[in-house]
């Protein structure tokens, strides 16, 4: 079947240098605090692909949720503050609540015991603890870059940080149950 588009090119061959573009005019090493902090956030998406890929139904339509906030939030750390306007979306309140949300229906169905867990009670679950780490080591990149005034962390740093918890917590709901039952 005949394209009617061109495809997108994936090798640009702008960044062979070392550096690589921000959402506006800006370019920057790619060692820089900002791409750190991307890259932290996309191993976080690529992790919560895999726990999606095995999921039932609604706790794969739950990760997939996140998974768009996630993009969002990808968005702003990607865009210099002068620019932060020309974003479709942006982290806020709203999202937050929701998160909050998610994570007392989740609690409300799950026991959850106080203690430090072991991951790798199943596949699933273990996916959803990978996940939490890469989200946790994100977010103390943000902070970082609060801290440089890179970033408004007003929003940003909240929600990543229930979103972690929100993910500890469907672990805790899938697993040791049969394809994550309990989390539907």
């Amino acid at each position: 079947m005949p394209h009617d588009r061109t495809p997108p090119r994936v090798t640009t061959r702008t960044g062979d240098g070392g550096d690589t573009s921000l959402f506006g005019k800006g370019r920057v090493r790619k060692h820089d605090a900002r791409i750190e902090t991307l890259g932290a956030l996309d191993e976080a998406q690529a992790v919560l692909g895999v726990a999606r890929a095995q999921a039932p139904a609604g706790v794969a339509a739950l990760i997939l949720e996140l998974q768009r906030g996630l993009y969002v939030a990808m968005s702003e750390v990607a865009t210099p503050q002068a620019d932060l306007g020309r974003l479709p979306a942006r982290i806020d309140a709203v999202a937050i609540a929701l998160l909050d949300e998610r994570a007392s229906a989740l609690k409300a169905t799950t026991e959850l015991e106080g203690r430090f867990v072991i991951p790798g009670e199943d596949a699933l679950s273990a996916a959803l603890d990978h996940a939490r780490t890469v989200i946790r080591r994100a977010e103390r990149h943000a902070v970082a870059l609060v801290d440089a005034n890179l970033l408004d962390g007003t929003h940003v740093l909240p929600w990543l940080n229930r979103l972690s918890d929100v993910v500890f917590i469907l672990s805790r709901s899938v697993e040791g149950t049969p394809l994550g039952a309990r989390a539907t």
